[in-house]
Parts: C-alpha cells; structure tokens; sequence
C-alpha cells in the first residue's frame, strides 16, 4: 500500500489553520498522515497547532523560502510515495483524497493529479488557481477547463471527467516523490507562482503525464497570502513565466515565442499606465529586468532541461487565449 502524506505549507496562515484544517482532518483517512511545514511564521501558528490538532505533524523551518523553496525543504524531511500538497485555505470534502490516490496508483507514468477546485465564496463555480485542469497557450498564458483568464464557469458537471492536462494546480496537487525527485523538485528562484507550471512541464518532458481527477472536490479561499492585484504578485507572475518559458520551450519555438511575448507584456504594461496604475506598470518593466539579468543562470537550466527531454508536452494550445477571448470566447469549450 502507498504512503500517502497530506503536506501543508503554512506563512503566518494562524487564521486559515483554525478554519480549514478541521475539514482537512475530518474528511481524510486515518492512514494518510497531515503535516503542516511553517515556514518561518511569526503568528504563533506552531504553537497553536500543537495546542489544538495534535494529529498533526508540525514540521519547523526557519524562515520564509516561498513555495518553492518551503516545500522542496519540507517534503525532503517526509517519508512518503505520495504527496498531497494542499494550500492552507482550502476547505476538504467527504472521500477527496481518495480519487486522487488511486489515479496515482492505477498509472506509474502519471506524474501529478489535482482535484476539482470550487471557489470558497461562490461555491458553484469554479475557482481561479486551478479549476478543472490547467493548460497554457501558444504564448504561455495559463488558462483551464472553467477558468479563461478572470472568468470563471459555473459547474454544471460539464468537465466531470479524468483527463489529462498540462498543469496540476498548487492549490491542491497529489504528486508521486519519484518525479518530485527526479525533476530535482521546484524552481526556489521562482519563490511563488507558476512554480508548478514549470514542475508539471518538467515532468511531461521527461515522460510523465499530469491529470486532473473531478471526482475529488475542494474548495479554495484564494489570494491568501497575497491579492491578484497586488504589485508583488504581478512582478513574479510576469517574471516567472518569462523564466519558464526559456527553460522549457524547444529552440523551434523558443526565439519566436519569447520576444513576441514580451512586446504583449510591454502592451499590457502600457495599458497599466494607462490606467494610472503605475506601480503595475514598474513591475511589468522589473520583471524584464530580472528575466535579461538572469538569462546566464536560465541558459545553464535550459541546458539540462533540454538535454534529458524525451517526450512532448500535452495541453498547450496552439492560439491565443487573450486574443480569443477579446473575441468572445471566454470559455473552455470555445478554446480546445
């Protein structure tokens, strides 16, 4: 039987732990042990976990390393064949984890598996970070099955079924350690965001296949720790997913994709500043900063990721997702 572990990483989350991990605990089998790896919080949430769910194992860094970097630590101190990494905000159903535990066991080339994930506030819908399976676009864009850019579907059941996808969301991801270990974990330069894009498009480049199980289902607050607005969150989304298009694209698409991505960045930073939103306009051109400042170490990651390639990825769509859904096309099924 596989070891299973439920791994959660926690930044100052002291109010999310009290209200999600009931559910958490509640609706997860006895047999698959729940950590909580903290990531250097300030909040007393070590202390009050230990006080008040001492079925939980609390495992302590010692300061901040991100997502990336927090679990890279954390899941290097965990015996297990399974991880289940899940957010602190998300809200369990009775028998979610189990679905996904069996889609790992029925498939060794199966690399990473995510639920279905409802938004929190609006139950019926869709959530943002991950929905019903991630894909990306021709020009890096993520998008997924009842999520195009803002807008979201309400569940009606029309994506009920286990397919592949592109990428797992972070939100909520069972993934096998084999891969973990083998892809040499996440980026920790990426810190946070788009760090499991670029985990799941590793995977798939050396064999493995990334899925999306429906009949598993949770519900995720979103934008706990930092808002979809602020300045921040803006730099390393753009930031990112310069880096993760240069250390993944084959050198066919790779001088193409990139710099026309980049002049789509510089027009949305334009609109930005159209807007009077200056400090999204700064981090949009810091974000370039970083990526040309950077392109030595990426060309030295590119280098190894391109030479152990074996296979090619599935769930990226050959157009544009900005520019169809400027033509009305806002959702899933008008994309594929």
């Amino acid at each position: 039987m596989s070891e299973v572990k439920v791994v959660i990483l926690n930044w100052n989350g002291y109010a999310h732990l009290r209200t999600f991990l009931p559910s958490v605990l509640r609706d997860t089998p006895e047999k698959v042990g729940v950590v909580v790896a903290d990531n250097g919080s300030t909040d007393g949430s070590a202390e009050m976990l230990r006080a008040e769910f001492p079925r939980v194992e609390v495992l302590l860094l010692d300061r901040n390393y991100g997502y990336a970097g927090g679990y890279n630590r954390a899941l290097a101190c965990i015996e297990a064949d399974y991880y289940i990494l899940l957010n602190s905000d998300v809200e369990t159903s009775p028998g979610w984890c189990e679905p996904l535990i069996a889609a790992l066991d029925a498939d060794p080339r199966l690399a990473a598996v995510q639920p279905k994930l409802r938004a929190y506030g609006r139950r019926e819908y869709f959530e943002y970070a991950g929905a019903c399976g991630g894909f990306i676009d021709a020009f890096g864009y993520p998008f997924c099955r009842g999520r195009i850019l803002f807008t979201t579907e309400r569940d009606e059941g029309q994506y009920d079924t286990f397919r592949s996808c592109f990428w797992a969301s972070g939100a909520c991801m069972a993934c096998r350690r084999e891969m973990f270990t083998r892809v040499g974990g996440f980026d920790e330069e990426f810190f946070a965001h788009m760090e499991e894009i670029d985990l799941c498009w590793r995977a798939q480049l050396v064999g493995y296949r990334i899925a999306v199980e429906p009949a598993s289902v949770v519900y995720h607050l979103g934008g706990g720790t930092l808002p979809n607005d602020s300045p921040r969150k803006i730099y390393l989304n753009y930031r990112n997913n310069l880096w993760m298009l240069y250390k993944n694209l084959p050198a066919g698409r790779l001088w193409f994709t990139v710099p026309l991505r980049m002049a789509i960045d510089g027009a949305s930073a334009l609109v930005y500043l159209a807007q009077g939103r200056t400090d999204a306009f700064r981090q949009v051109w810091r974000a370039h900063m970083d990526f040309y400042r950077n392109l030595k170490v990426l060309h030295t990651k590119r280098k190894k990721i391109q030479g152990e390639a074996q296979a090619r990825p599935c769930g990226i769509y050959g157009k544009s997702i900005v520019l169809r859904y400027c033509m009305g096309r806002k959702v899933f099924g008008d994309m594929m």
